[in-house]
This record gives structure tokens, sequence and C-alpha cells, in this order.
């Protein structure tokens, strides 16, 4: 019998390394399944298998142009959905977008690192870079040509500064200053962020607190009875709305992001939930 055993574990050790690497992924799918309600998306083995994504990496370096706008916190992140930038904890290190950078909004939550150059008179003497999220747009003024005034017209890619964030890198006078920039990992404290909002027959979600890419490209929700995964559709900058019925399911989102990368936040939301809360998902690492 002892020789029989080994010769047959022999040829499966010999098997195994042919398989394809979805069977070996898929043999550990129902490790770590849910057990109660309480449980969080972190309680879940994850099998990293051939869809798995390396993390957001800085982009190369870009020439644009800066300037800044007055405003608050409650108003610097307006095109994005944002409501307040400091409470959300974007502070206000934030900057609007020229429609070349903005993307109808999917680039709201991006995050940038900024250098004020070949401008010695008004860039700040030893200045570091600034780090900013995108939280708003400049719109064009077609009234101005792009190289006076026009600044965020097409095809320019242009920063508009919140003002106090703006004289960490150059002179107020300077008005607009030549700039290079590069797309960085966004660095948040804590989890996704999930605020609902509008009535049981339209249901807004704004998504905040991203990490890594930072802007969010699809959301979807799922139930615990009825609601199947639902795309939910955007209505502006990270604004996300769908008419389906979320009252009274314990909800599960999912965000995926600009480098294709997504994660799942299950049932973070209980089935008692109210319109006007945030609740905290998984974030990315």
């Amino acid at each position: 019998m002892a020789p029989v055993f080994h010769g047959l574990l022999g040829s499966l050790l010999l098997v195994l390394p042919l398989l394809p690497h979805y069977v070996h992924a898929n043999a550990w799918k129902n490790v770590g399944k849910y057990t109660g309600a309480g449980s969080r998306s972190h309680d879940k083995l994850h099998v990293v298998g051939r869809s798995h994504r390396p993390r957001f990496a800085t982009g190369p370096w870009k020439h644009a142009h800066a300037t800044f706008y007055e405003g608050g916190s409650g108003t610097f992140g307006g095109a994005c959905g944002y409501e307040d930038v400091v409470k959300e904890g974007y502070g206000l290190d934030t900057a609007a977008l020229s429609n070349a950078l903005f993307n109808n909004g999917q680039a709201c939550g991006s995050c940038y690192e900024i250098k004020c150059v070949d401008n010695p008179q008004w860039c700040k003497p030893r200045q570091e870079s600034l780090f900013v999220t995108a939280t708003n747009n400049c719109p064009p003024n077609n009234q101005q040509s792009a190289d006076n005034g026009g600044w965020c017209n097409p095809p320019r890619e242009h920063f508009d500064i919140a003002k106090p964030s703006f004289s960490k890198i150059a002179e107020y006078k300077a008005g607009i200053t030549p700039v290079m920039y590069r797309r960085v990992p966004c660095q948040k404290q804590g989890g996704i962020k999930f605020t609902i909002t509008g009535n049981p027959y339209f249901n807004q979600v704004l998504v905040w607190n991203v990490a890594g890419a930072g802007d969010v490209t699809s959301v979807k929700v799922k139930g615990h009875r009825n609601l199947k995964w639902t795309p939910l559709k955007r209505l502006w900058g990270q604004k996300w709305v769908t008419d389906q019925k979320m009252v009274g399911e314990k909800l599960t989102f999912r965000v995926r992001t600009s480098d294709g990368r997504s994660s799942t936040s299950w049932h973070i939301v209980p089935n008692d939930w109210q319109f006007g809360q945030t609740f905290q998902g998984k974030n990315f690492v």
C-alpha cells in the first residue's frame, strides 16, 4: 500500500506545476468567508492572481502653469462635490484643474507634486514641493486668449491653486508662474468614506478620502437582500447616483480608480442607515 501511495503522491506533485494559474488561485476562493454581520473586508483572505495590479506609481514630470484663486474650505471643492475640504481631510493644499486635466470630473481626488520653475523673481527661494489634491475645476475663459488671461483655456494644462497654498511656492505678485508637476500617490488617513444623501428614489453617494490613484472611475453597490451589484452613475465630480432601492439594505461598495485597481468594502453600511450619514470602507494601500 505504501509504494502505491507514494507513487500517486509523486504523480500529483509532477502535475500541479502544469495546472493553469487560476486553478491554484480558485482553490482558495472560499477561504476567509464572512461569518458574521459585523465582518469587514480586511478580515478576508485576498489571493493574488494574474489580475493583481501594482500600487499606483509616481508619474513623469511635465510642464504647466499655475495661478491662485480666492475661496475657503467650503468652496475649494465645489466642482468635485466635496462639501468642506478641511473637514474631509484634504486641507487647503488643493487646486482647480483646467479642463485638459479635469477630464469631466474624473480627476477629482488625484494628487500632484508641483514645483515653481523658471521664474527666479517670484519663485520662493529654496522652495520645497507643494503637494495638492484636485478638488475643483478651472473653467475656460473664451473671452480672453490662452496666453493673456485665459489661463485655463484648452489645451493648456493649468493649476489654479488655493491662495493659501500658492504662497508656499511663489509670491502672490507673480500672478502666474511656470511650474513642473507630476502625479503622485495620494496618502490618506483611514478608509474610503461614503456619504449617502438624497432620497429613496435618488440616492447620492459622495466618495472621498481615496488613497492611491485617488481618482475614482467607477462605483458599484450591493445589498444583502434584493439589491444586486449595481453600477452608480457619475452625477458630477465624485458624487455618484442610482435610482435603485438602497433603503433597508446592508450595503457593500466597490470602488475602482484610474489605475485599474479596485477596493471592495463589504457590509460597511448597516440596514438601518439614514440619509446624511458617512461610512468608512477599505482603502487602497
